[in-house]
């Protein structure tokens, strides 16, 4: 059988169609969950299966799945990623792997191939992680809880039950969005690497091995408010004094404790009360930390525990801290791994076996599935801004080897274990 190959002038059409969806001409792209601009960018993907014929599927978690011979009895080939941004993003981020799923489904559909197996795509819902976590595809692999849903909250304090009920939706239901196992054969996603890696070694394709975890922190430092001209710098309890040492003992604790891929960011701060005259009380920030192990993660967190509480000590501070998120690292199946290494040595296409140092949708699923992931280079390793970019001839390769590994998954009789 000749390999079909996907319709670059469609796929690139909708890229840029897409891009200009929640649109603000200053910052770049603001789709973020259960927003105006959320809400336009999903209905821009069901006008896209409506025309290409596709059946579509809203679960309770307000994912949405693009279907191609869905009979509820054979378990599908699943690619995935979302169409939410972050404040500012860019056309790429999440939409590109969701726009290569609906090409291949396009593609597949209209070369009449018969397959073994079903194909799917699925926009998942706040992949960005607004509500603290990676809530669509974590309802898919059934891991919120109840008590999850109803204090999941944003940085300005709205909860996702109000979002999703202005949006007409009940948060509840995406308890009931837990996906069978047996319902997927495999799945996949493709991503741009978010990364400089591919871009300067001149690679056009990442195979991803492992997946980063990470944990996310809102500390408080508190101390004593007081005038900024009469309180003697040795008889002040200044919050900001404790953010500051902490921040220059970041890179320390990951010396001690991590390794090549740990990376932590303290990347919000806020002052209270916020007078230019007046010593800070309070210092609230968030810390951000991130590896492909578990281990060294727990290490991490211990490690930054101490060192806060010891900086709290010695400057009279107290310390306190909300998890806002935790994601557990993942590693991505090895048969899978090997398929699309394979597919793209049958391309004639270098690529390069890495980790993902951003999270992922593919982490969640990894619970209910077996799990690949391929990387498309960003021009100087930008991402989360207006300025992400990917060259047209490397989406081009890397929906052609989504392609080619989909079609190669969905021929086979039955699920592989590794």
């Amino acid at each position: 059988m000749e390999v079909p190959t996907i319709d670059m002038g469609r796929l690139r059409q909708d890229i840029l169609d897409l891009g200009q969806v929640g649109r603000d001409a200053e910052a770049g792209l603001n789709r973020r969950a259960f927003t105006d601009g959320d809400r336009q960018g999903r209905d821009w993907f069901r006008q896209r299966l409506a025309v290409a014929g596709l059946e579509l599927f809203q679960d309770g978690a307000a994912n949405l799945h693009g279907r191609l011979g869905h009979d509820g009895v054979r378990p599908a080939v699943v690619m995935g990623s979302h169409l939410d941004t972050v404040p500012g993003g860019g056309p790429l981020d999440g939409a590109l792997g969701v726009l290569v799923g609906l090409e291949v489904l396009r593609t597949v559909k209209e070369s009449g191939i018969e397959l073994r197996h079903p194909l799917e795509v699925i926009d998942f819902s706040d992949e960005e992680g607004r509500f603290g976590g990676m809530f669509g595809s974590q309802a898919l692999a059934g891991q919120l809880t109840p008590e999850r849903i109803q204090g999941a909250r944003d940085l300005q304090g709205i909860t996702l039950v109000d979002a999703m009920a202005a949006w007409g939706l009940d948060a509840n239901e995406a308890l009931g969005a837990r996906r069978d196992p047996a319902t997927i054969h495999a799945f996949l996603e493709l991503h741009i690497e978010q990364g400089p890696v591919l871009d300067r070694k001149r690679i056009p394709i990442g195979v991803v091995e492992a997946i980063t975890g990470l944990f996310k922190w809102e500390v408080r430092l508190k101390g004593q408010p007081n005038h900024a001209g009469t309180t003697p710098m040795d008889m002040r309890i200044d919050a900001f004094q404790g953010l500051a040492e902490f921040g220059g003992e970041v890179n320390r604790i990951l010396e001690e404790h991590g390794g090549p891929n740990s990376r932590a960011t303290i990347g919000r701060v806020e002052l209270h009360p916020g007078a230019a005259n007046t010593i800070p009380g309070q210092a609230t920030f968030s810390f951000e930390v991130r590896d492909t192990d578990e281990r060294v993660l727990k290490t991490l967190s211990d490690a930054a525990r101490r060192t806060l509480s010891s900086i709290a000590r010695r400057r009279d501070l107290m310390f306190e801290f909300d998890v806002l998120s935790e994601i557990t690292p993942t590693r991505c199946d090895p048969g899978l791994l090997d398929l699309i290494s394979t597919e793209a040595e049958a391309m004639g296409l270098p690529f390069l076996h890495m980790p993902s140092g951003a999270a992922h949708d593919t982490q969640s699923m990894s619970a209910v599935a077996r799990t690949g992931m391929i990387f498309v280079p960003s021009l100087e390793g930008r991402s989360h801004s207006s300025g992400e970019w990917t060259n047209w001839e490397d989406i081009e390769a890397g929906a052609n080897l989504m392609l080619r590994s989909v079609l190669a998954l969905a021929a086979q009789p039955r699920k592989e274990t590794s």
